[in-house]
């Protein structure tokens, strides 16, 4: 979100999720594996869209494993 001033809050630019597939890929994971019960308490947690990060990964042919809490 932009801020009166136009520019991204720090908590923003700093909690944006990567917009390149293997980056987000990556970063989905780390977290799931050491901070997330499953990706939903990510997606709620983070503000994320749970159904375009499924779809961003399906792109590099991950799919969400819920009994590893991974993409594979």
């Amino acid at each position: 979100m932009l801020s009166d001033d136009g520019m991204i809050s720090l908590w923003e630019e700093v909690y944006m999720l990567p917009k390149d597939p293997v980056m987000l890929l990556s970063f989905i994971n780390l977290k799931l594996r050491d901070y997330y019960p499953n990706l939903a308490a990510l997606c709620e947690d983070l503000d994320a869209d749970q159904a375009e990060i499924v779809e961003k990964l399906a792109t590099i042919d991950y799919h969400y494993d819920e009994g590893k809490n991974q993409f594979v």
